[in-house]
């Protein structure tokens, strides 16, 4: 492919030179001959600082987004004034606008996302679709797992990711698409057919710096990403953000499908909420079908009324949507059980925002009101560092209000001092009357609430998840909290693997 015809739709300031072109990328490191270089600013470093050494390693053309950057002799060059929005249709053009080739459901909101990506691919796939998932947990190409460094790619990942699903008979796409990627116009120029919104809690405000600015990143994928608005807004009509977007959808030309508890196109009647899972009979435009999900509480009510509802978007009948959700048994890092044969429960979740911790708090909550023995609700958690302060304290009053004992420890504390962070999120313990413990190292800090579990408790270890590392000063290491509470509990006596030894010490 030639520069000239990479150049098609790209918004450039200044160009010369021609070259024929077998590759592009934005990492340096990753060029080879016949490559163009994108030369762009990121989050945390400048990539027209890499220019001399991506023609030196055989780049043939850059494009840089720095007016301050001359040509280089015997290379094709362009100046663009946004370099993300550069890549985005470089990339698309490279990879022969894959996505113009997928019908794209993407995922936006504070909480949700994951959990309503990994159901509406299930009830895709039980429609006999072939897919393609782009999330924080994984990527999928069919049935290929692939890990995922962001929840969001770079436009470039995203295209070659695009590109080899059609390339394998995908013909449908579900993706997360996060408030950093919307900013940051990582999905510029993808079109998407459905848009998604579960819901806007605070987050992310670090980056975003206030909260109607954190909402109107989220709205750009309502709007377009430098293409036409999604064909079908699925809106949360029970979060006042999501009714919001209803009148700015249908101004932007969308078909809006609105999903809540009780009210909604897509609603619920006869809600059984059990530690089993979800029974409901699910209303739709085409009428009620009878709906059981293994996820369990009510936030996995809600996913399931988002999944149901962009999935119908999707020409996917109400018995494909049931058959679909019931075959959804686990997302990794979800409220994942570990089970080891203990007389109490042990759940691994995502929750990092004040706003989660309820929610986690509230399915907790339910699980022990059902024992006969009174159980209590124990929770670990930390704040993660180099991430929004003020919410600390949000996040320790909610684990104080919702647990009958808490353990406080470091989540990823990356650059600063794990004793500040918790320091922070001690205020808000303080506000309530809750017992707790305070153990920066978050192995030791498991391994004590596991301690103190007795029969018909649950022990929640919020924060991390599916992640698999742990962030600190002094590096990366692996660190897997479903693994390191197997164990922990191991040490305590229980093995489901080892006959004899379900029952534990206690």
């Amino acid at each position: 492919m030639t520069f000239q015809d990479l150049l098609d739709g790209v918004e450039f300031l200044f160009q010369q030179g021609e070259a024929s072109i077998v590759g592009l990328d934005y990492d340096s490191r990753r060029v080879q001959p016949g490559f163009m270089f994108v030369a762009m600013k990121g989050e945390s470093t400048d990539g027209n600082r890499y220019i001399d050494q991506a023609i030196a390693k055989g780049a043939v053309a850059v494009v840089t987004d720095s007016p301050a950057e001359q040509p280089r002799p015997n290379c094709a060059w362009a100046q663009v004034s946004h370099g993300r929005r550069a890549l985005a249709r470089l990339s698309a053009n490279f990879y022969k606008r894959p996505a113009e080739k997928l019908a794209i459901t993407g995922i936006t909101g504070t909480n949700g996302k994951t959990t309503t990506s990994f159901i509406v691919e299930a009830v895709l796939r039980a429609c006999g679709r072939k897919n393609a998932l782009v999330g924080t947990i994984e990527y999928h190409v069919g049935d290929e797992v692939i890990p995922a460094p962001h929840t969001t790619p770079e436009a470039l990942d995203l295209n070659q990711l695009f590109a080899r699903a059609h390339t394998n008979g995908a013909t449908e796409a579900v993706m997360e698409v996060s408030s950093h990627a919307l900013a940051q116009q990582r999905v510029y120029g993808i079109p998407f057919d459905v848009a998604v919104f579960s819901n806007l809690t605070r987050d992310h405000l670090d980056f975003h710096g206030t909260f109607d600015e954190y909402f109107a990143a989220k709205k750009v994928l309502f709007e377009g990403c430098g293409t036409a608005a999604p064909r079908v807004a699925v809106l949360n009509s029970d979060d006042e953000y999501g009714a919001q977007l209803v009148s700015f959808c249908k101004k932007q030309g969308s078909q809006v499908l609105t999903y809540g508890i009780a009210k909604g196109d897509f609603h619920t009647e006869k809600l059984e909420i059990s530690p089993a899972g979800n029974r409901f009979d699910l209303l739709t435009p085409d009428g009620p079908v009878a709906i059981w999900s293994p996820l369990i509480g009510k936030v996995n009510v809600y996913n399931v009324l988002a999944a149901s509802a962009a999935a119908f978007a999707r020409g996917c009948s109400r018995d494909v949507i049931a058959k679909g959700i019931s075959t959804m048994e686990r997302v990794p890092g979800r409220f994942e059980k570990v089970d080891e044969g203990q007389g109490f429960a042990v759940v691994v979740d995502y929750a990092h925002t004040d706003d989660a911790l309820k929610n986690l708090m509230t399915l907790g909550r339910e699980f022990v009101s059902r024992s006969s023995t009174k159980g209590r609700v124990i929770t670990v958690f930390g704040c993660g560092g180099d991430r929004d302060r003020t919410k600390r304290p949000l996040m320790g009053e909610a684990a104080g209000r919702g647990s009958d004992y808490v353990v406080l420890t470091s989540d990823n504390p990356r650059s600063e001092d794990p004793l500040a962070i918790m320091n922070d999120s001690i205020m808000g313990l303080q506000r309530t009357a809750v017992s707790y413990a305070l153990e920066p190292d978050r192995r030791k800090a498991i391994a004590h609430a596991l301690q103190q579990a007795n029969t018909g408790d649950i022990v929640l270890i919020a924060g991390k998840g599916h992640e698999k590392t742990q962030t600190t000063r002094e590096g990366v290491f692996p660190f897997d909290d479903f693994e390191v509470a197997r164990e922990e509990l191991r040490k305590l006596g229980y093995n489901k693997e080892q006959p004899g030894k379900e029952k534990g010490p206690r």
